[in-house]
């Protein structure tokens, strides 16, 4: 993984030139030395994660907590219209109930 990050990292370097007008500001001579700096042995570079955390800052252990079915299930029911939460809780659960039920609403005289 880490000779494959490393290529992509040269590749990047390739593609970015550096700008001798910019000295101590430009990005490609910034990216040069920082993947130097990171891949010292080159493709032979260990590449250990200095956090287990992602751009968005969050723990492995919150995003488990947060993508798990439980707490889809409870955001899927926060987005739920009031009418569609009264609907669930009031409507007949087994499909011959909810057969009957409109069936006896056919059958009711109107007044």
């Amino acid at each position: 993984m880490a000779a494959s990050r490393y290529r992509r990292f040269l590749k990047l370097c390739e593609e970015w030139p550096v700008d001798e007008t910019k000295r101590g500001r430009d990005l490609g001579a910034y990216l040069r030395q920082r993947v130097a700096q990171a891949f010292r042995e080159g493709e032979n570079t260990q590449y250990p994660r200095p956090r287990d955390t992602t751009f968005s800052g969050l723990s492995v252990e919150e995003y488990k907590l947060i993508l798990s079915t439980d707490t889809l299930e409870e955001f899927k029911e926060m987005n739920k219209g009031m009418w569609k939460k009264l609907q669930e809780k009031f409507a007949p659960k087994d499909p011959e109930e909810k057969h009957k039920a409109w069936a006896q609403s056919l059958c009711r005289p109107r007044t």
